[in-house]
């Protein structure tokens, strides 16, 4: 008998190196995309300067005119790309572990959405522009966040229910969307449309320090929470057996995840499906049982880079938001998801 329990311990042990070696070299090789892909934007433009340029610039080195261009122009831009295009992968992950469910993401279950609400209510009715939008856009997310937990609280939260009132919610505030853009006048319609879509245009610093911010402090906070959403994976019963506070830690993680996708919405946009397929993707990459909070953060960082790239360069002069691309892409990734779903009896 002891002899039995102790080889299922070494082939326990195995296993877990075995998927934490995995999860390792995974993330160095997004992370190396993801510098690849980050030279390659500051080097790529209307002005081309040599990735050797890029990195002398970058070094304090770089000529007047590479200087203006990357540091004022491109970097910023990039910047939010990558920061937002984290926060975004992150707060998918953290989602889709919860409710156990990989068709839930903060864009599907009506978190940018109220974002979305917040922001053009903001752009058409009161006129603001800027940062004000930004701000409105983070409140609208959190306080979507808030009524979403409240009407889907029923002595705790499950996760199916969770989704079905977020999708409820996300459809009324796009109704009310709606609304607002018909009656706006053809500037401020505009405006707003670009913003929905998820752009990076005329991205500054101003955009990316909070979105540093929040992500230097949220990031720590989610892998704090990892060995409680391990915990949460074998069922509510299970969890408390074992001494976890359940609601209060389902409620940290969706607050952690609330708090990434508006950050992100902020600086970038409601940028579609990015949060909803960097965390299957992942998984995939590393091992479906496996968290994949880290990889899932880098691949939403290089999807959203990636993505830029494109919409910049698909129609020559003519730059695209950013949303267009990654609507392109998720729309048919959604699609697949949901055929497997079925064919495995996860739809619900």
């Amino acid at each position: 008998m002891t002899s039995t329990l102790h080889r299922t311990k070494i082939q326990i042990t195995r296993v877990r190196r075995r998927g934490a070696t995995r999860t390792v070299a995974v993330s160095l090789i997004l992370a190396a995309s993801a510098v690849v892909l980050f030279c390659l934007a500051l080097s790529t433009g209307a002005f081309r300067i040599p990735v050797t340029g890029v990195l002398d610039t970058l070094t304090g080195q770089g000529t007047r005119r590479d200087t203006f261009v990357i540091m004022d122009v491109r970097l910023p831009r990039v910047l939010v790309a990558l920061l937002a295009g984290a926060a975004f992968g992150l707060s998918g992950a953290l989602f889709q572990t919860l409710v156990h469910n990989p068709l839930a993401s903060p864009d599907v279950i009506g978190v940018t959405m109220g974002a979305s609400a917040a922001a053009v209510t903001c752009t058409v009715v009161l006129g603001v522009v800027g940062a004000a939008v930004s701000a409105s856009a983070f409140a609208g997310a959190l306080a979507t966040a808030a009524l979403i937990y409240l009407l889907a609280w029923r002595r705790g939260v499950s996760g199916y229910r969770l989704v079905l009132v977020g999708i409820g919610v996300g459809a009324v505030l796009s109704s009310a969307v709606s609304y607002v853009m018909s009656r706006a006048d053809v500037t401020s319609a505009q405006q707003a449309l670009v913003w929905l879509t998820g752009s990076l245009n005329a991205r500054s610093y101003e955009h990316v320090w909070p979105l540093l911010a929040g992500v230097a402090v949220l990031l720590p906070v989610a892998l704090a929470l990892a060995r409680g959403l391990r915990v949460l994976g074998f069922g509510d019963e299970t969890a408390r057996g074992l001494g976890a506070r359940v609601e209060t830690l389902r409620l940290s993680v969706l607050v952690t995840g609330v708090a990434l996708a508006a950050f992100a919405t902020a600086a970038a946009g409601p940028v579609p499906f990015v949060a909803f397929v960097a965390g299957p993707i992942a998984r995939r990459l590393v091992g479906e049982r496996t968290l994949a909070l880290v990889p899932a953060a880098l691949v939403g960082a290089v999807v959203m880079v990636a993505s830029d790239l494109v919409a910049q360069r698909l129609l020559g002069d003519r730059a695209l938001p950013v949303g267009v691309v990654t609507g392109a892409v998720g729309a048919p990734f959604l699609l697949w998801q949901l055929a497997s779903a079925n064919r495995e009896g996860r739809g619900g």
